[in-house]
C-alpha cells in the first residue's frame, strides 16, 4: 500500500483512547488565552513563558519526566473556571474527532486542583460539560477516570479519594475509574495499596502508570498487589519475557505512547518502542498520546509514527486496533459498533 493510502487507512481507523491526561491537552495557545484571561501571572523568570511560540519550543527540549511535570503543574494554573475546564476539554475533543477517535477514557489530576483552592465540583463539571458535547455535536463517547499523584503522599491521595464531592462523581458514575500518574521511580504501586482496593471495593474499574521508566516489577507489582485490569505504558515489559508472557495469556491492555516515551527519553527513538515485540508476543496494547499538547502530537500522530518506525501491515494495525476497543470500559454494545466500523475499513484497505 502506498504511503497516501496508508495514510488515509490509519485516519480512518476507529482509534479509542486510553491514555490521555486532560491537563495535557493544554497548548501554549489555549494556556496564554486562559492566563490573560484570568489575569495569571506567567514566570517570568523562564524565558519559556515569553510567547506561546518559545513555550512550544521549551516542549521540545524535555530533558526527562520530572522537566516536564514541572511546566505541566505551571500550565495548569491557568485553569480557574468550569469553563476553563471545558474549553480545555472541547480543543482535545476537536483534535480528537479530527484523528477518528471514536471512545476515549480520559484522566483528570483531582489533587492538582484541590491543592489551588479549585474545587473538584468546578474542575468536573467543566469536563462534563465538553464530554457532553463532544457525544452530541462529534460521536465521540468518553469515560472520565481520576488520577493520583503518586509523588504525593498517601494519606493526601486518601483523603483526596474521601473528599465527598470525590465520592459523590464515583457513586453517580460520572467518574468510572482511579489510574496513578506523576513521577514513577522511587514511588512503586504498594505504596497505594490501601487506595485501589478501596476503589476495588466501591466497583471502580482500575489503571496504573507502570513500567515507563522504572523497572518491569512495577508493572508485576501493580497487577498483583493493584488488581488493576490495565497498565498505562509498560513498556519495560519488553524486558521480562516470563511477566510478557502472563501479561498475553491474562489479555491485559497496555496503552502505550511512542512520542511520550521518545520526547521524555524512555527510548531514543520510536523504534526502540517494543511494538513488534508485544504483536510478536500477542499483547494487547492500544496507541495513545498521553500529554498531547507537550509531546508535540495527538493520537493519529502516534499512529503514522509508528507506521513509519515499522511498517505495519492493515491485518497488524486490525489487530491493535481490535485490542483497543475490545480493552475499553464502554459497553458491549458501544463495542459492537466500533467493531463494525473497524470491519468496513479493514475490508476496504485489505490487500487482495
Amino acid at each position: 500500500m502506498c504511503k497516501t493510502s496508508i495514510h488515509e487507512f490509519l485516519k480512518r481507523l476507529p482509534k479509542c483512547e486510553h491514555h490521555m491526561h486532560l491537563e495535557g491537552a493544554l497548548s501554549p495557545r489555549v494556556l496564554f488565552q486562559l492566563a490573560e484571561k484570568n489575569n495569571i501571572t506567567l514566570p517570568q523568570d523562564d524565558e519559556a513563558f515569553h510567547s506561546p511560540d518559545t513555550l512550544l519550543a521549551r516542549y521540545k527540549r524535555f530533558t526527562s519526566l520530572d522537566d516536564f511535570l514541572h511546566y505541566y503543574y505551571i500550565g495548569m494554573s491557568v485553569l480557574i473556571t468550569p469553563s476553563d475546564f471545558a474549553a480545555l476539554a472541547w480543543d482535545y475533543f476537536q483534535h480528537a474527532s479530527a484523528d477518528g477517535v471514536h471512545h476515549c477514557e480520559l484522566f483528570f489530576d483531582p489533587q492538582a486542583h484541590l491543592s489551588r483552592s479549585i474545587s473538584y465540583t468546578t474542575v468536573l463539571s467543566g469536563f462534563q460539560s465538553a464530554c457532553a458535547r463532544a457525544e452530541k455535536e462529534l460521536g465521540i463517547t468518553s469515560m472520565l477516570t481520576t488520577c493520583y499523584l503518586r509523588h504525593l503522599p498517601v494519606p493526601e491521595c486518601l483523603e483526596t479519594f474521601a473528599n465527598a464531592e470525590v465520592q459523590e462523581s464515583y457513586a453517580s458514575g460520572a467518574v468510572r475509574g482511579i489510574g496513578l500518574d506523576s513521577s514513577e521511580l522511587s514511588f512503586p504501586p504498594e505504596l497505594f495499596e490501601e487506595l485501589y482496593e478501596k476503589a476495588r471495593e466501591k466497583g471502580l474499574k482500575l489503571t496504573a502508570h507502570a513500567g515507563e521508566e522504572a523497572p518491569a516489577s512495577y508493572i508485576a507489582t501493580a497487577l498483583d498487589t493493584l488488581h488493576v485490569s490495565r497498565i498505562d505504558h509498560g513498556i519495560q515489559l519488553a524486558s521480562d519475557a516470563t511477566l510478557m508472557s502472563r501479561v498475553a495469556e491474562q489479555g491485559t491492555l497496555l496503552t502505550v505512547c511512542p512520542l511520550s516515551n521518545v520526547v521524555l527519553r524512555c527510548v531514543d527513538k520510536i523504534a526502540d518502542v517494543p511494538i513488534r515485540t508485544f504483536l510478536d508476543a500477542g499483547v494487547n496494547f492500544s496507541i495513545n498520546s498521553d500529554d498531547p499538547a507537550y509531546f508535540g502530537g495527538y493520537v493519529l500522530d502516534n499512529y503514522v509514527a509508528v507506521q513509519e518506525a515499522f511498517g505495519l501491515s492493515v491485518q497488524e494495525w486490525e489487530r491493535i486496533a481490535r485490542a483497543g476497543i475490545e480493552g475499553s470500559w464502554c459497553s458491549d454494545e458501544r463495542k459492537g459498533e466500533m467493531l463494525k466500523v473497524l470491519q468496513g475499513v479493514v475490508g476496504e484497505f485489505e490487500e487482495p
